[in-house]
């Protein structure tokens, strides 16, 4: 909890020297002392529950050691399970990062990872207690991957639906919990035009927030995202800062069309940092969990961490 002695003394700096963010009373950066580091991961608790496999120690050396995004989906108990989170990096004056993933349509265009809060009521719900269950202690929030670069899978009323929902996170976000970083995602550089998610971007409420995400889930280089983002910067009207989701990128995406889900030759990024052609480097997705039943690992369901995907991701075959 060393962060609540000295909020004041950096919320006055940042006050001073970083660009205005209407989400955070203070950056939760300078709140904390580092990353997060889950120790209930997929691949931290493979790895655990795993001794004697060959793999083991390479996975948590590699990846089950590293900051690693936690994903929230459908929970009844969402602000006590967000606040538990929350409160054990908080404890350890660590910088968790969360992503929220609950709308209605989710991955409407990928299918993989479908569901969702029942209804555009339930969503407000969850959305209202993952922000409350967070509070004032720092975080960083990716908040739902795809859902605008997957406007064009939906017919125009669940749309408008969709931007309603995403406004009203970075509402709740930005009401209930101020030391917050959070960013709405922005797709990917092969997915939509600047100008097109830019838009997007606006109608969903990003400036009430501190800015947008890219390159989630996906394999894109840090470089082709960075042009990509600050393409977007350039149609926003207001430039708002951005992170990277680097956990698969080092090689790049293959040419196959539908690279996007477990590709051969994807390698680890480089870990979570501050910097870097960003605002931060994060890792968003885990590594080692399947996108799909596809690719590599044709017989791996989404959201399944699969050891060897793991290796491959380690070893870059």
């Amino acid at each position: 909890m060393r962060w609540i002695v000295r909020s004041t003394t950096v919320a006055c700096a940042v006050a001073l020297l970083a660009p205005t963010s209407p989400a955070a009373a203070a950056s939760p950066i300078s709140l904390t002392s580092g990353f997060y580091v889950n120790p209930n991961s997929a691949p931290a608790t493979w790895a655990r529950n795993n001794p004697g496999d060959s793999r083991s120690a390479r996975i948590q050396s590699s990846i089950g050691s590293k900051p690693i995004a936690r994903w929230f989906g459908n929970d009844a108990n969402i602000g006590s399970t967000v606040a538990n989170y929350a409160g054990a990096a908080d404890g350890q004056d660590r910088l968790p990062v969360l992503v929220a993933y609950n709308i209605p349509n989710r991955d409407a265009c990928g299918g993989h990872s479908g569901g969702g809060a029942g209804s555009a009521a339930a969503y407000r719900t969850w959305i209202s207690g993952f922000a409350a269950g967070i509070g004032t202690k720092p975080a960083v929030v990716v908040v739902e991957p795809d859902a605008l670069a997957a406007y064009g899978c939906l017919d125009q009323a669940k749309r408008d639906e969709m931007a309603g929902l995403l406004r009203y996170a970075t509402e709740q976000l930005k009401a209930k919990a101020p030391n917050t970083y959070a960013y709405l995602d922005a797709g990917n550089a092969g997915w939509g035009t600047p100008s097109t998610m830019a838009y997007r971007l606006n109608e969903a409420g990003v400036a009430n927030i501190r800015g947008f995400s890219v390159n989630v889930s996906n394999y894109y280089t840090t470089s082709q995202s960075a042009t990509y983002a600050n393409s977007i910067n350039g149609f926003l009207g207001t430039a708002r800062p951005f992170v990277i989701d680097t956990s698969r990128n080092a090689n790049g995406r293959n040419s196959d069309p539908d690279g996007w889900c477990n590709p051969a030759g994807a390698r680890l990024g480089v870990t979570a940092q501050t910097g870097g052609g960003a605002e931060m480097l994060l890792w968003v997705k885990t590594p080692g969990v399947s996108d799909g039943p596809c690719g590599i690992a044709p017989t791996t369901p989404a959201g399944t961490f699969d050891p060897d995907l793991a290796v491959r991701l380690i070893t870059g075959t």
